[in-house]
């Protein structure tokens, strides 16, 4: 499944002769005795010893072909010529230019009213986007970003969060085998004033602007970047159906016992944001028990997840819970706050020692951090073998977010990370 992958990264590099190894996938989650036997063993595309391959290709000279660098020109139209509405829409299908479903066809009209949505020029440059490291950054502007808001239906209002969302530079498609999604949470006065539901079926279809913005997202993330583009791009091996609008939600603030999660992350109350996250899924709660405390649920709903996703040194959690949950954990619980409740989470969320480091990427990205020094990982190291460690890198990995309409007392969990938060009043 990768030759194709591997071979077309390279040429988009501009180094379409570049000698590759493959070796035998998947690679993750298998046990370290049996990727011994794979590096031991033949390229299973040419057929040849692997060690021997690697030695030959870093050994023999490069030929004058090989030599020669260069760049792949990217040159677009602007516009695409006048025609009717179905072949235009047909266009855009057969040009992977979609997420599957109809859009709005971006016409000039339709763009410039979408531009008023903000005060920076047309040609202003917000980022380059690549789908992953192995695949080169496209580089895109405010214009370009403008297009496919029209295209999943925004309104000009919305423009300044998908702005914000794109500045970030974070692609909603990332180029991974794991059908990883992404999960955007909008915080401030920018909730209201676009009508963003943060309430009852705020994780649903019913809203405008959460559905909009977060198919935005997706749509810049194939034009804008490249992403998506199956077998290229994109190896999800199943996909993930998230990424149809990334979890696009505002956080309820008005209901919320706690601090604002932007104003966790160090902006102003009075200030709006988009804060960006990366997983692979969202499991319900257990449901409401009467002999165990809301805290002890979501920590055994976290447990979920010890079974699915690794406990590597990037590893998160992300909790979503409706305000009847946090006022709750505030109230009868003790939790006044967001941070004492990840605490206990982080305290309470253990694994072995054995079931720690027998893990196949916590050997491959966190065991390298541990020899080197690198804490908590390297005094987890010393630890005895009967120990249990906590499984997050930190309380910070664990992250709350109040969600939902007091309808019922339900929460939801994760493995989405944070990665990071923008301004949308910079797009304004």
């Amino acid at each position: 499944m990768f030759e194709d992958n591997a071979k077309a990264a390279a040429f988009k590099r501009g180094m379409p002769l570049q000698r590759i190894i493959f070796i035998p996938h998947p690679i993750a989650f298998k046990p370290v005795s049996l990727l011994s036997e794979y590096a031991k063993g033949k390229d299973p595309v040419t057929g040849k010893p692997l060690v021997q391959e690697i030695a030959e290709a870093l050994t023999r000279p490069l030929s004058d072909e090989e030599k020669k660098t260069g760049a792949i020109e990217r040159s677009r139209p602007r516009l695409v010529g006048p025609d009717t509405e179905e072949n235009l829409q047909r266009l855009f299908h057969k040009n992977g230019w979609t997420d599957g479903l109809p859009i709005v066809l971006p016409t000039e009209k339709r763009v410039a009213e979408m531009l008023k949505g903000t005060s920076q020029p047309p040609d202003k440059i917000v980022g380059k986007m690549t789908p992953g490291s192995a695949h080169e950054a496209w580089e895109y502007t405010v214009e370009k970003v403008a297009i496919n808001a029209v295209m999943a239906g925004a309104k000009p209002e919305y423009l300044p969060v998908i702005l914000a969302i794109a500045s970030t530079k974070t692609t909603a498609l990332f180029a991974s085998t794991t059908s990883f999604a992404r999960m955007v949470v909008v915080n401030g006065p920018i909730r209201e004033e676009i009508g963003m539901n943060s309430g009852i079926g705020a994780m649903g279809p019913f809203n405008q602007a959460n559905a909009a913005i977060g198919r935005a997202w997706t749509l810049l993330s194939k034009n804008l970047s490249g992403s998506g583009m199956i077998g290229d791009t994109y190896l999800g091996s199943q996909g993930n159906n998230l990424s149809y609008n990334n979890v696009c939600i505002a956080e309820n603030e008005a209901k919320s016992p706690w601090k604002p999660f932007h104003v966790e992350k160090g902006f102003k109350p009075e200030e709006s944001t988009v804060s960006l996250f990366h997983g692979w899924g969202i499991t319900h709660g257990i449901g409401v028990r009467a002999n165990k405390g809301y805290r002890n649920q979501i920590r055994e709903l976290l447990k979920v997840f010890n079974v699915y996703s690794s406990p590597t040194s990037n590893a998160g959690a992300l909790v979503l819970m409706d305000p009847l949950v946090a006022k709750e954990l505030k109230e009868a619980e003790g939790f006044d706050t967001k941070e004492k409740l990840s605490q206990w989470l982080y305290e309470n969320t253990l694994v072995t020692y054995d079931g720690f480091w027998d893990d196949e990427l916590v050997v491959s990205f966190t065991l390298p951090l541990a020899k080197k020094g690198v804490e908590p990982f390297a005094s987890r190291l010393k630890l005895p073998k009967d120990a249990m460690m906590p499984r997050y890198p930190s309380p910070k990995g664990i992250n709350l977010i109040v969600v939902g309409g007091e309808a019922n007392a339900f929460f939801q969990a994760g493995d989405f990370r944070y990665i990071g938060s923008a301004s949308v009043d910079a797009w304004r």
